[in-house]
């Protein structure tokens, strides 16, 4: 048994796929297939299932991939706690990014960090709150950028900024004509939302829930993207609520239909997180006095009023 087989065994459990898993593990199929079977003919034990599709994993599998989590992450363990030691800022670094942060935060930061640490292998992906703190528990990543607070003992917080909120608001709109807006002047169903799955919806439905609902609209949309809310909202379908640095890529052309909040205006703290057991705390406060020092310049808010990204029973 080695720690590469046990890596492996981690890849197809999260994958649910052998090529896949191989693609992510930088190995050939064959080989990652070769080691696991291996490992299972030590074990004399059927770890994955191949016959289903995906592929599942067995009842006493859940139990190999269990402990082989918890092997794998203090084996790499020691070796953060080396680089610790010395003061090393390198190796691999995993950062999970929430979808309505990555397109504005990454560019500001990334060819910042890569050239200021290239020793720092960088590995990005998208994800939403839910599978940052998964990943982050069960070792997949090493931090993530999202709205916060998340009231996860395990998950520890480091706000970065705070971004407030910016009503985006077309023509013809009851509020088209004022220069701020408020939040109890807000109604439900008059504003075009994410889809479920994106924290930034749950934010503004907090900040909507006390004021008034309308149940005669005659249809309900949610989207994906801001973009696509955007261009909805221009057509008179309902006004929308962007964060701060999304509105600062608009048209100018499009600019005239943003209205701020007043003071405070309701915004969103975006933090850094990371387990409570994480190491790389090197690597950690680097990516931190990074993005700081982009953000600072960026966004200038210190009066606001957080919403929070739980939803609220």
């Amino acid at each position: 048994m080695t720690i590469t087989q046990l890596q492996y065994v981690l890849a197809v459990a999260e994958y649910k796929n052998f090529t896949t898993a191989a693609e992510h593990s930088f190995v050939t199929q064959p080989t990652l297939s070769m080691q696991i079977q291996k490992l299972e003919d030590e074990l004399n034990i059927q770890i994955f299932n191949r016959s289903k599709k995906p592929i599942a994993i067995t009842d006493v599998g859940k139990k190999v991939v269990e402990q082989a989590k918890i092997i794998v992450d203090e084996s790499n363990r020691i070796k953060d706690i080396v680089d610790q030691h010395k003061g090393y800022i390198g190796g691999e670094f995993r950062l999970g990014i929430i979808p309505t942060v990555m397109p504005t935060l990454l560019p500001m930061f990334l060819n910042n960090f890569t050239h200021k640490y290239p020793k720092v292998k960088l590995i990005i992906e998208e994800l939403t709150t839910e599978e940052i703190i998964r990943k982050l528990t069960d070792g997949y990543i090493d931090a993530g950028l999202a709205a916060t607070p998340l009231e996860n003992e395990a998950i520890k917080e480091m706000p970065l900024y705070y971004e407030p909120f910016v009503g985006l608001i077309p023509e013809g709109h009851r509020l088209f004509s004022q220069k701020q807006i408020e939040a109890e002047q807000l109604e439900m169903e008059d504003i075009l939302l994410l889809e479920d799955g994106h924290c930034f919806k749950d934010s503004v439905i907090n900040l909507c829930r006390n004021y008034k609902i309308d149940n005669k609209k005659s249809f309900q949309l949610e989207s994906g993207s801001f973009d696509t809310l955007v261009k909805l909202s221009k057509e008179g379908l309902g006004m929308t609520l962007l964060p701060y640095m999304h509105t600062l890529d608009l048209d100018e052309k499009d600019k005239k239909y943003l209205r701020e909040f007043k003071s405070p205006p309701p915004a969103r703290e975006v933090s850094l997180l990371f387990h409570k057991s994480q190491l790389k705390m090197q690597l950690i406060d680097t990516l931190k006095s990074t993005i700081d020092g982009v953000v600072r310049g960026a966004i200038s808010f210190s009066d606001v009023k957080i919403i929070s990204p739980l939803s609220k029973k």
